[in-house]
Order: structure tokens, then sequence, then C-alpha cells
């Protein structure tokens, strides 16, 4: 029997991760509260799973080719074997990738097949790009891929890590570890521009990517309480406006009382027409990314995001 218990699953991601400072694990358990959050007001087959967004690089070339992937998460303990058929996505995620492709970027949906037990190197990926008119065949991963990026000239040690993950509670475990097992077999062979999908929601009009940080609001005498955003995600979400059609996004804020008991104050969000309306143009110094570096902030004002609850998810 070849499975993959949590104990493997957190030895992987102890060697792909670079870090687990205090940002990377709150924002982490940010996305699992959402989700369960949004379980509870009635919106659970609404949101995605987590996944991947790639697109080229090189001179000339960087960013003309965009790939959406999502993938199938690795349950403890459950058979992933060879001759396994691959699992038909949800009509939802269906519905959400049909959206990328109208937008021009390809998404793909990963399932797994595990060859030896407990053993991480020996999963192997499958994919079928979802939101095409036509049916497609399941290919191997990432084979798939190679026509829309430039393979990796010299091998880079993507598992050089010794980070603590016994900080992650289980619960999220399975379906961060196969996000991170599918980066990794990604980028061990193709040279990418690569960023987190924390989720994607399926609205009545729109679908919309999510970008999700926890926060306390800072206070600013010319803009009142507002949410900072780091300079990477709203660039991420800039590149989601400009390919427009159904694809909008949304940066959802867990408000908490303070960093220390992490107690929730309310769930907020904006859409990114709003947020670029209302940011303040003045970028400001912010305290440690998710990355352990420092970052830049845009400023948004707290007075501009909306509670997320079901009435107003109900009009997205």
């Amino acid at each position: 029997m070849a499975t993959i218990s949590i104990e493997s699953m957190r030895e992987f991601m102890s060697h792909s991760i670079s870090s687990m400072n205090a940002n990377k694990l709150n924002g982490l358990l940010a996305e699992v509260e959402l989700r369960n959050y949004i379980n509870t007001i009635g919106y659970a087959g609404r949101i995605s799973p987590g996944g991947w967004i790639a697109r080229r690089q090189g001179a000339g070339d960087f960013g003309h080719e965009t790939v959406v992937l999502f993938p199938e998460t690795i349950i403890p303990g459950t058979q992933y074997p060879p001759e396994r058929i691959s699992p038909n996505p949800s009509h939802g995620l269906h519905t959400i990738c049909s959206t990328f492709h109208q937008s021009g970027i390809r998404a793909f949906y990963c399932s797994a097949v595990v060859e030896q037990d407990e053993s991480t190197s020996s999963l192997r990926w499958q994919a079928v790009q979802l939101g095409v008119p036509t049916q497609q065949q399941v290919q191997s991963f990432p084979d798939c891929l190679q026509a829309y990026f430039r393979a990796r000239e010299r091998k880079y040690t993507f598992l050089r890590y010794h980070t603590d993950t016994s900080v992650i509670p289980s619960a999220p475990i399975p379906e961060e570890f196969a996000k991170e097992h599918l980066r990794v077999t990604f980028q061990n062979r193709f040279m990418a521009e690569i960023s987190d999908v924390d989720g994607i929601f399926w609205g009545q009009q729109f679908t919309y990517p999510l970008e999700i940080k926890e926060k306390t609001p800072a206070f600013d005498r010319s803009l009142g309480d507002y949410f900072g955003l780091d300079i990477g995600p709203f660039v991420k979400l800039a590149f989601y406006a400009a390919k427009r059609g159904n694809l909008h996004s949304l940066f959802i804020v867990r408000e908490i009382d303070n960093v220390q008991t992490r107690n929730l104050v309310s769930w907020w969000f904006i859409t990114y027409d709003q947020l670029a309306q209302y940011a303040s143009w003045v970028f400001q110094g912010g305290g440690r990314n998710m990355q352990g570096g420092m970052s830049s902030v845009v400023r948004i004002p707290k007075a501009e995001f909306k509670p997320l609850d079901a009435a107003n998810l109900a009009a997205l």
C-alpha cells in the first residue's frame, strides 16, 4: 500500500519552505479559517483550493505565457496507485478555469500518483487542462507545459532548507503539501515567475482570485484607519485587472485584535476596482513580509472595505 502520512508531508515541507516566520504562518492559517468561515455562511461550493500562477521568463518574452495550476489535495493514508483514473474536478473549478481560459490564461488541474509507501519522491503528477470547450486528455506533468516555458539549464536544489514545520497545525498540511510538491516539481523543470493563488471565489457575475491577509488596522491622519497590502500582491491583483473579462479580484482581510492572541474582530473585503481607486498614491514601509524581508505597502482606508458576509457575497 503506497500512501503518504502527515509526518512525511511535514518532512518534505521542512525542506521546500525557506522559512516559517509568524507572518507566513498566520497567512496560511487565515486561508484555512476563511474557507471554514465561507462554509458556515453557505458558500462552500464557491471557493476553490489554493494553487499557483506562473508566467514565462526571458528577455523579450517575460509574461507572454501564463498558466494557473490547481493540485489535488493529498489525503494522508489514501492510496494513489499508478493505474488510478484522474478524478473529475468540481463544477465550480471547471467554471473558474473557463474564465481563466477566456482571459488568455491556461488552467490545469493536477492529480497525484504515489508509487512507494511514505516516499514523497515517488509522487508523480498528471494534469488535465480545464476551461476549454472540448474534453482534454490527461497528460504527464510538467511535460505538458514544455511548449510554454523555457527548460531549466542547470539543476537547482529546491529541497535545501531545514525549516521547523511543527508549528503548522495538521489540518492545513495536506493542501499545503500538495501545493509545495507541485511547485517544486514544476520549478525543477522550468524557469518561470511563480506566485501562489490563495483561492478563487466564483461569484454570480464574475470570478475573483483572492488575496487573503491577516491584519490589525494602522492609523494615518489623512487616511484614518487603513489596511496595508504589500507591493507584490498589489501588482498581482493589477495583472488580473489587466486581463479583465469576467476575471476580477478581491483583497480579503481577517482583522484581529492583536498579533499575540489573533482573536477575530471581523472579516472584510474590497474589490480591486475599489482598492485601486482609494489606495494612497504614497507607498509606505511595512513590517516583515512572508519571505522574511522588509516590505513596502499600499495603504487602503478601512472605511472602503465591506463586511465579508452572505449578503455582500451574494452581490458579487
